[in-house]
């Protein structure tokens, strides 16, 4: 069954009372499973309460092996260790690293910030007994896709001033959503009603995130949700005066600002906490931050998102890889290995996060 199909089946049961469409699709996503992997050794743990699963090589090695924590992607209600698993397992296999993948928490029943918290739980074990991995200390990074993206970003920050923990050698972010102040960037009108992710449902689920419900979605797709001097003193790092012309190209139309009421300021306040939107953190941040790969996609309406982090990275002397792929849409990373969803430039994608992983 594919996604949509599930969503749509899943709406049914909704409207005559049998389940929720989010738990049937998650059950749906759920249902497949690997078998063994001969190169790979693959264990299911419990890191501070949250489920982890472990892939490792089972060559052996003559050096410690870089490690990599994983945060999947699903809008923070969707996803799971087992949508993943394919992926993870490529990335163990193909750069040599232990990798672990994080089973966080989901919205609408665990709300912000308890992903966040997850992911920098699990971090934060995994950093406190690298040699129990056999990963080098020093070759630790932190990766994930779309929402993981996000979090990924978010936890790369809150350990970026850390002194008593390894310093994290790299952070991976594959077409990752930082900010929830602008949704009407270029990309944003361009692939509003492009697949995987469409322009509502990209507001739909961080509301979703932030707060269990999706009340004010009409005013935060319009814009009316921040207040004029709060837009403004982000302005620097959250515009479309930051995209580069050749993004435009295919269409953009700029946007008057528009006022909020404080009632709806009130509900929605939080996307201005760095944890939750990490495009908006602090420059003395951002500088100490590791070297980074951002991955972005054309068709994608959080690819503005991702260059306008690569702009506040660069401009504060972080070392970025950036790969674009001009036909790109969202989420064709984790499809790389779909019998019949398959494309050529999510391969091309993740051959190149592996040779990005691989000179760490």
């Amino acid at each position: 069954m594919t996604l949509c199909s599930a969503f749509e089946q899943g709406k049914i049961l909704e409207n005559i009372g049998i389940c929720t469409q989010v738990s049937f699709v998650r059950y749906m996503q759920g249902r497949r499973t690997l078998g063994k992997d001969p190169k790979l050794f693959i264990k299911d743990l419990w890191f501070e309460k949250v489920p982890v699963r472990i892939y490792q090589p089972k060559a052996p090695s003559a050096s410690q092996r870089r490690g990599v924590v994983f945060f999947h992607g699903g809008g923070w209600i969707f996803g799971s260790l087992e949508t993943h698993e394919e992926l993870c397992r490529f990335l163990a296999r193909e750069s040599e690293s232990v990798v672990v993948s994080v089973g966080y928490r989901l919205a609408p029943e665990h709300k912000y910030p308890a992903a966040y918290e997850d992911c920098l739980n699990t971090t934060l074990h995994f950093l406190q007994h690298l040699q129990h991995y056999g990963v080098d200390p020093a070759r630790v990074t932190v990766c994930g896709d779309s929402a993981g993206g996000n979090l990924a970003a978010a936890v790369s920050q809150t350990l970026a001033g850390s002194s008593d923990l390894p310093r994290l050698r790299a952070q991976i972010l594959i077409y990752p959503g930082l900010q929830a102040l602008d949704f009407n960037l270029p990309s944003y009108q361009q692939n509003r009603g492009v697949p995987l992710l469409f322009r509502e449902r990209a507001a739909f689920y961080m509301l979703q995130y932030l707060n269990g419900n999706a009340a004010k979605l009409e005013e935060v797709l319009e814009g009316s949700h921040i207040p004029v001097d709060v837009k403004l003193k982000y302005r620097k790092w959250v515009s479309p005066d930051n995209i580069p012309e050749e993004f435009k190209v295919r269409g953009y139309k700029p946007r008057v600002l528009l006022d909020c009421t404080t009632e709806v300021y009130e509900t929605v306040k939080r996307f201005c906490e760095p944890n939750l939107c990490p495009l908006l953190a602090e420059d003395t941040v951002i500088q100490q931050l590791p070297e980074s790969f951002i991955l972005t996609c054309e068709y994608d309406v959080l690819r503005d998102d991702g260059l306008l982090y690569k702009k506040r990275l660069e401009d504060n002397g972080v070392p970025v890889t950036w790969y674009h792929l001009q036909d790109g849409f969202h989420g064709i990373i984790n499809s790389f290995n779909s019998d019949w969803f398959s494309f050529p430039a999510g391969k091309r994608g993740l051959e190149n996060i592996v040779n990005f992983l691989r000179s760490l």
